[in-house]
């Protein structure tokens, strides 16, 4: 019988950042789509359908780069990178193809404590608690990425239309 943690186990922390960059590129697609048809034949809908996608999996993105930097322990500036690749269309590709060539990516999730100093820190002691409540973690992503979703579609579109 599998159980939740080892079947969380097996969507690495390479693995989670790598499905989420790609769909983050691809959404990229839909939204220029979306632009193009807009600008070429006036279909307004397949900018508010691709941009909402495109919005909802940026904001996926940024929440999988930041969980993925804190349990790589990456240093914040690298973090904040790998967040920030996702506003250039397609960065989050080479960003992703570069950690992966680095060794950025390697290793599983931080669910037990080592002899390393860092892992006495609250922070570190609470991120362990989360990772090994894997349901509850991904609950919380979700609902902190549907709550900022919708708080952003309140405020209106990024750009307002000319």
């Amino acid at each position: 019988m599998t159980t939740p943690l080892a079947t969380a186990s097996r969507l690495t922390p390479k693995k989670l950042y790598r499905i989420v960059a790609i769909a983050e590129a691809i959404t990229w697609t839909l939204l220029i789509t979306g632009l193009i048809l807009r600008a070429t034949i006036g279909l307004d809908i397949a900018v508010t359908i691709g941009g909402s996608i495109h919005g909802f999996v940026f904001l996926a993105y940024g929440a999988t780069a930041v969980l993925t930097a804190i349990n790589q322990r990456w240093n914040p500036g690298l973090g904040v990178l790998a967040v920030v690749t996702a506003i250039v269309p397609y960065a989050t590709i080479p960003f992703d193809l570069w950690a992966h060539r680095t060794g950025k990516l390697e290793g599983d999730w931080r669910r037990e404590a080592t002899d390393d100093p860092r892992d006495q820190r609250w922070f570190d002691r609470l991120v362990r608690w989360m990772l090994n409540h894997p349901y509850l973690l991904a609950s919380l992503i979700l609902l902190a990425v549907v709550v900022l979703f919708t708080v952003l579609l309140i405020l209106g579109p990024p750009v307002p239309k000319a």
